[in-house]
């Protein structure tokens, strides 16, 4: 049996199970997520700290010498979390050494959030991980792309939907 198999025939019934996007999008999160889990273990990082420190490697990156630092609410904008979830990961990697976090001067209320050494180091070994990925799912490389296009529009109209209730 390879890898990915074919879909099933969709069922005419439209409250069938296997018709729910619902339920397609939490059986592959869980299954990639399991993909994810061994290649993360040897980082130190879960996969939701793995993200984290995604965000943290782009803002570096993209603001290479004299990085200003991030806040938490910049981060949690970034992910998509609210900052009472945020903030225990970003205790627990400054924990591991990968980031500090300190009160920003002249606002108290606000925390700033920027890489250490070791986290900046740890983006060299977490390289592997992308194509390790693409490597134990068996997908071409041009569907997975299709798939985040298309993924990334399904959150945009839902989180515009979800306005529209708020």
């Amino acid at each position: 049996m390879s890898a990915v198999s074919e879909a099933p025939e969709l069922s005419s019934d439209p409250l069938a199970l296997e018709r729910q996007v619902c339920f397609a999008l939490a059986v592959s999160n869980r299954a990639v997520l399991a993909v994810y889990r061994p290649l993360l273990e040897p980082l130190g990082l879960t996969h939701p700290q793995y993200l984290v420190m995604l965000a943290l490697w782009d803002h570096h990156r993209s603001n290479s010498g004299g990085t200003p630092p991030l806040s938490v609410k910049e981060i949690a904008a970034a992910l998509q979390l609210d900052s009472a979830t945020l903030s225990p990961m970003l205790k627990r990697l400054e924990a591991l050494g990968l980031l500090t976090r300190t009160r920003r001067a002249g606002d108290e209320r606000a925390t700033d959030v920027e890489l250490t050494n070791a986290g900046i180091a740890l983006r060299e070994r977490a390289l592997a991980i992308p194509p390790a990925v693409v490597e134990r799912l068996g997908v071409d490389i041009a569907e997975l792309e299709e798939l985040h296009r298309v993924l990334t529009r399904i959150n945009v109209a839902a989180l515009a939907a979800n306005s529209l209730t708020d």
